[in-house]
């Protein structure tokens, strides 16, 4: 093993740390993105250096073209971040029409740890299964030092183990040092406070106590008053063409979209996303079959005729439970505003539904800033063949319309996530990885409190191993809107790469709460299936036959169960639906082990780990699938292998790996014992980080 030295750069009140990639102050994470976060690591490694902007642009972004605009851009975020005012230069000094300095003194440390360290600090098997479960232990594994004096990070909760005379903070600190020893000095300290001191501090903490018994009391009595209502439930389904033609279907879907964006910053409201309505496109709609197999409780229809540049809308609002239309009408209108329908159709909701909206719900609902139609029509067209899975025309779209009119946000993050869908389900690789990045980074720079490209590009850093940065976009979105479900699932996904199970299936519950549609026939709950409760995830999958991600888990799951044969053919079901698919790819190979042809099933797996090479797949998880059917196959030295490359690349879930009966051929190798040292030192840092 290589020497890995862990860089820590400290500034005012702020660290720096190479290993989390994490800006901290006071011990609090700072949110960056990725591109934000390496532009002031280069400018802190260099502080007190002028850096010419063509020097910090081709380090940044090597190979590639871009504006100075994007380091102008990204510079400023440094500022905002750093809490510089305008005209301040504590931190960043411009140097004009050259470039950028750091000029505050930063102090360096690192920490070298040696890889053959960790000989002495293997542990049996036993001993590891206990420390997964809380069991008892013999050793103890060393406290990792990941992210810098994680000792900062205050805990979320403290419970007073020293007695009243303790201050709060006091114990607080001494808590988080988990000193027994301190703990009853402190605590005999206490009891020596003299009366003179103590009296008056009891005379106090009773009334701090009487006054939140007030509070509590007038509390529950308002909300009594007041109870707190449920968001109401709507769903928007696809316009209806009253004059198909190929040319002009695409608006029924698009159109839905646009409204569903537009609405989902209101937080009275749950909205359902644009892959829950697609199946009723140019569909008889039955509202109240609709409304029940959508849970809602509110409908919006409509329908549309084209006749060259003028267009007709009709639209209605519908309350499903009394049967009563809200609103209902109409807009004539040139093809070239078609912008002005999602402002108009998404006010009408709102005043339909007679929706109380906060000072910033009311900004963001205002009507969009003017897009040039041809770029707006194509950026329609790229939502409708990104719904159909079709990606690289979406993506051929997409870009038109950002090379028409580059200012228009929703077109770069719908870019993005078309570019992630690309590189983690059709092997696009590193390549669309890194445009993924670039187009998620310029949408929230025109827009910075898009949610659709924080949750998109939050997914992103959770497929290429940078869960740490998902997880500041995903809970900063929720502060936008706390009940758009999309979110809660997002953050559900995240914590399960860091081995939060238990946190990651209460949040993809509470989405399913939300919107029980949601991510219905793209996504499996796979917390419960770490958690080893098989039952349980296989009936929180979709109720689908079609769709190959789905059931390849159906199989995942029976194969977990014992039920080979009913595996194998879930498995076979899923490569005839999608051969492509890396997942179908895997569960074909572990077909091969139940039919006892493992040279064939090692085949499979040598051709799609050779693809994920090749191409920069970035996906830990899925590739931690491929370690796992090695494994089965019982190629150990390829399982360890591709297993290492898992976790090194953000699949640290270490309560599942460590205890994963797929794995149970390579558990007693010295190997496997490293990698579970690596992935739990990361697991601890990352619950210490966030919770």
């Amino acid at each position: 093993m290589l020497q890995k030295t862990h860089h820590v750069y400290e500034f005012g009140p702020f660290v720096l740390d190479t290993i989390q990639h994490a800006l901290l102050r006071d011990g609090q994470l700072v949110p960056l993105t990725a591109k934000t976060y390496d532009t002031l690591l280069v400018l802190v490694q260099n502080s007190r250096k002028m850096l010419t902007k063509e020097e910090l642009m081709n380090t940044l972004w090597p190979d590639r073209f871009v504006e100075e605009s994007n380091l102008t851009q990204q510079i400023s975020m440094i500022r905002k971040a750093l809490g510089e005012s305008p005209g301040e230069h504590r931190y960043i000094v411009t140097v004009p029409a050259r470039g950028y300095r750091f000029a505050a003194a930063v102090r360096e440390e690192s920490d070298e740890e040696a890889g053959t360290a960790v000989e002495d600090q293997r542990l049996s098997e036993a001993a590891i299964k206990a420390e997964a479960t809380g069991g008892p232990t013999e050793k103890r594994w060393p406290v990792p030092l990941i992210v810098a004096d994680l000792e900062k990070v205050p805990p979320i909760e403290t419970e007073s183990r020293a007695g009243l005379a303790l201050a709060s903070k006091d114990l607080q600190d001494l808590e988080t040092t988990e000193n027994t020893q301190a703990l009853q000095e402190a605590a005999e300290s206490g009891m020596r406070w003299s009366t003179r001191f103590a009296r008056p501090a009891l005379v106090l903490a009773g009334i701090a106590l009487l006054g939140a018994f007030i509070c509590a009391v007038y509390r529950e009595q308002s909300i009594r008053r007041h109870p707190r209502q449920s968001p109401r439930s709507l769903a928007i389904l696809p316009f209806q063409n009253l004059r198909p033609d190929a040319e002009s279907d695409f608006l029924g879907f698009s159109l839905a979209d646009a409204i569903i964006t537009k609405l989902g910053y209101v937080s009275a409201l749950t909205v359902r996303p644009s892959y829950a309505i697609q199946k009723y496109r140019n569909q008889t709609i039955d509202i109240p079959k609709t409304a029940a197999d959508l849970n809602v409780d509110t409908l919006v229809t409509g329908a549309f005729i084209r006749d060259g540049d003028d267009l007709r809308i009709t639209s209605q609002l519908i309350d499903v439970k009394t049967q009563k239309i809200l609103w209902k009408g109409a807009f004539d209108l040139k093809y070239e505003k078609l912008l002005t329908v999602q402002d108009n159709v998404a006010q009408r909701v709102i005043e339909g539904l007679e929706l109380s909206l906060s000072p910033g719900e009311g900004e963001r609902l205002k009507a969009e800033k003017p897009i040039d139609p041809l770029a707006y029509e194509y950026y329609l067209r790229g939502v409708d063949l990104y719904s159909r899975s079709d990606f690289p025309m979406a993506i051929k779209m997409l870009e038109k319309s950002a090379e028409i009119d580059p200012n228009y946000a929703l077109t770069w993050a719908c870019l993005g996530r078309s570019y992630n869908a690309s590189a983690s389900f059709q092997f696009g690789g590193r390549e669309h990885y890194r445009k993924a990045q670039g187009a998620f980074e310029k949408a929230l720079s025109l827009q910075p409190e898009q949610i659709e490209a924080r949750i998109y590009m939050a997914n992103l850093f959770t497929d290429t191993g940078r869960v740490e940065h998902a997880v500041p976009l995903l809970r900063e979105a929720l502060k936008t809107n706390p009940n758009h479900a999309e979110v809660h699932w997002e953050l559900g996904y995240a914590y399960r790469f860091a081995g939060m199970l238990k946190e990651s299936a209460s949040e993809c519950e509470r989405a399913r709460q939300l919107d029980p549609s949601v991510k219905l026939n793209s996504s499996a709950l796979n917390a419960y299936l770490y958690l080893g409760q098989y039952d349980r995830f296989l009936q929180a999958l979709p109720k689908t036959a079609d769709v190959a991600f789905i059931v390849f888990y159906h199989g995942f799951g029976e194969y977990y169960k014992r039920d080979w044969e009913q595996a194998a053919r879930d498995f076979d079901r899923a490569f005839e639906l999608d051969p492509s698919l890396l997942q179908a790819q895997i569960g074909r190979a572990l077909s091969e082990a139940v039919g006892r042809q493992n040279p064939k099933g090692r085949e499979i797996l040598h051709e799609a780990e050779d693809k994920i090479r090749e191409r920069g797949v970035s996906d830990p998880e899925a590739i931690y699938k491929v370690a796992q059917a090695y494994a089965v196959l019982g190629d150990k030295a390829s399982a360890l292998r591709v297993l290492g490359n898992s976790v090194d690349n953000g699949f640290f879930s270490y309560p599942y790996i460590v205890t994963d009966p797929l794995l149970e051929s390579v558990r007693d190798e010295p190997e496997f014992t490293h990698l579970m040292s690596l992935a739990r030192q990361r697991h601890l840092a990352f619950k210490s980080l966030f919770f």
